[in-house]
């Protein structure tokens, strides 16, 4: 037998991998996938539940690879029971959190790609944490399977991600593509590319080459601010791609990719809620093919910024509105239990 998990996390292998895993084993390639089939269709998280193979076949699976890096450490639920956020430790004793939100016809998850974050944006309590690793696409993959098992004995499956929680996506940028195109894989997972939304703090060069690679799958913007000075006061990475070069490469996707973009714009009371960024945004993307995400700021430890009263969201909402912009005030979930946008952080 092989050293136990010499082939790693079975997750971090996609279709292609596995079939020339089994191959090497002179295995036939309906073998493979048939563990692929069991990972990502039935769920199966132990070698032992795939009773489709030879006892000799599942000893080997056991033998060679891990079947979870991710391990429950608590679960929150909110009061109105909508929202679910998950801490799980990894192999490494680093921990992450990942969130499960439901709507009328929708089961959102929002799944992280690093522990902490190297992007040190002011007023989320992951870039307050710093960075501690990447995930590995199979750790990221772990937690949808994770809440897939959890939504099966409801009779229900994950309809949407959202690449938005712990860590800047694109600055992990490999293992996050091979995650959601395994996700995407029709012979597994199956989820549509279109129902997978990215969000980065806009690293210019990932952009282009994310629409070039996943064209289908959404993009959102973190802009937060319509000039370069407030926003590199927020976000320091607008100091290496600023405001005017990003809105460039926005209007680039668009055309390429014909996908509309949505920004991210976390209001906080007079910082930029004003009447002036409400203008100097509308100027800066006006005629895009876009939406915007109003997002009243989220409490957390490391920043004193207060979030807007809705009378301000609602103004700034308007002066959008006028400019034939799209935009949507987004209700605030789970802040209770420090699940909202921007609160996710562990002890890492």
């Amino acid at each position: 037998m092989n050293d136990p998990e010499s082939l790693g996390l079975v997750y971090d292998h996609d279709l292609d991998s596995l079939l020339g895993i089994f191959e090497d084993w002179g295995e036939p390639t309906y073998r493979g996938k048939q563990i692929w089939e069991g990972l990502y269709r039935n769920l199966w998280g132990n070698p032992s539940e795939f009773t489709n193979i030879s006892n000799i076949l599942r000893e080997k699976l056991a033998d060679n690879f891990s079947f979870n890096h991710l391990s429950p450490i608590s679960n929150l639920e909110s009061k109105d029971k909508l929202t679910q956020k998950s801490l799980f430790r990894l192999t490494d004793g680093k921990t992450i959190e990942a969130v499960l939100m439901r709507y009328n016809k929708r089961c959102t998850l929002c799944i992280s790609t690093q522990v902490g974050c190297a992007m040190g944006c002011t007023f989320c309590a992951t870039g307050q944490m710093g960075f501690g690793r990447n995930l590995s696409s199979g750790e990221i993959v772990e937690q949808v399977i994770f809440f897939s098992r959890y939504l099966k004995k409801e009779d229900k499956r994950p309809t949407n991600i959202v690449v938005m929680g712990m860590g800047e996506p694109l600055h992990n940028y490999e293992s996050t593509i091979q995650a959601i195109r395994q996700l995407n894989h029709p012979d597994g997972f199956n989820l549509g590319m279109r129902r997978i939304t990215v969000s980065t703090v806009g690293i210019i060069p990932a952009i282009r080459r994310f629409a070039k690679d996943l064209p289908q799958v959404n993009l959102a913007i973190s802009l937060h601010a319509a000039d370069d000075e407030l926003r590199s006061s927020m976000l320091p990475i607008n100091e290496k791609y600023p405001i005017h070069d990003l809105m460039q490469t926005c209007r680039e996707y668009t055309k390429q990719t014909g996908r509309r973009i949505s920004f991210e714009w976390t209001l906080i009371q007079g910082i930029n809620d004003t009447f002036e960024q409400a203008q100097k945004l509308s100027r800066l993307i006006e005629g895009m093919l876009c939406h915007v995400n109003l997002v009243p700021l989220n409490p957390t430890n490391g920043y004193d910024g207060k979030k807007s009263s809705r009378e301000r969201a609602k103004a700034f909402k308007s002066e959008l509105e006028s400019h034939k912009i799209p935009c949507t005030i987004r209700v605030r979930r789970g802040i209770e239990i420090l699940a909202g946008c921007g609160q996710l952080a562990t002890n890492n």
